[in-house]
């Protein structure tokens, strides 16, 4: 008997679905929920233009509160209605316009791929519009046109993927356009995400912060371990001083030899300067010497 409810209620609200969708054509319909409360059922509906939904002076919103009460009954049936933020998003909104243009005289894969442009470049993940009947000739055909990353099976394409249906009447026959859009920021069950960990840095106070954290063992050794906490810390020490050492090493003898290549040169000169002084004494005493004349024989 339960069961036999359920399908009631189903049938139900897809006939105030309908009914919405024939008087709020116009307006841009893009969907209705319903909410039962203690007060009465709240009816939520859907639209691009609400002011249209609305009428002047609240007409329109009365009448279809009087038909849902009366025809559909619903228990103090209470409308409300909201403006689509974004209506390329709304797979309802786009199939009624799909099927404006085409009863417009617009062909098929024009308006397939124009509506396929708008919505992608309203943030969709993906996209896929079928336009099925006489599209081609007098026998019908089926032409699917796709954009983007969409699901197609499993519980992501039903929980996921919005839908949406819309017939319009041409001369050679009826024409079903349906349409299933992938919302932004949809996070699918398949997503994996890969942290690349930071690197560690071998210094005192990490090996501490280490050595703190790990949990004791079971013994009454604890002197042992405060002794070895100890030797691993002295250990460390010791290196960063013998590296402190060999570098000072290195760099006083970079400096002791820049000084000896600098005091070469001065050495030289200094050996230099007596032999200079020995050439000069020998070329005075060439010069003192008398030149003798030889003595004529009578």
């Amino acid at each position: 008997m339960i069961e036999k409810d359920f399908v009631t209620e189903g049938l139900r609200r897809t006939r105030i679905d309908e009914y919405l969708e024939n008087e709020l054509q116009r307006a841009g319909y893009g969907g209705m929920e319903i909410q039962v409360t203690p007060l009465g059922t709240m009816v939520v509906v859907y639209a691009e233009r609400p002011g249209m939904v609305i009428g002047r002076g609240g007409k329109t919103v009365r009448n279809i509160t009087q038909n849902l009460k009366i025809e559909y009954g619903l228990e103090n049936p209470q409308v409300e209605v909201k403006e689509v933020e974004v209506p390329e998003l709304n797979p309802k909104i786009m199939a009624y316009k799909i099927a404006s243009m085409l009863q417009r005289g617009m062909h098929f894969r024009r308006v397939a791929y124009t509506a396929l442009r708008r919505i992608m470049g309203a943030g969709a993940q993906g996209v896929e519009v079928t336009i099925s009947g006489k599209i081609r000739g007098a026998r019908s055909a089926c032409a699917k046109f796709t954009d983007g990353y969409i699901k197609r099976c499993g519980e992501p394409s039903t929980r996921f993927v919005k839908e949406g249906f819309a017939t319009v009447q041409l001369k050679p026959g009826v024409l079903g356009i349906y349409v299933r859009i992938m919302p932004p920021n949809v996070i699918l069950p398949d997503k994996v995400e890969i942290k690349i960990p930071p690197k560690e840095k071998t210094t005192v106070d990490t090996v501490m912060e280490t050595l703190k954290t790990e949990k004791p063992a079971e013994s009454d050794d604890e002197d042992i371990e405060s002794v070895e906490i100890s030797e691993t810390l002295e250990t460390i020490e010791t290196s960063e001083v013998v590296e402190e050492i060999t570098k000072e090493n290195e760099e006083e003898k970079k400096s002791s030899e820049i000084e000896i290549t600098e005091e070469t040169p001065k050495k030289e000169q200094i050996e230099d300067k007596p032999k200079k002084q020995e050439e000069k004494t020998k070329k005075d005493e060439t010069e003192e010497k008398p030149i003798e004349k030889p003595e004529k024989s009578n």
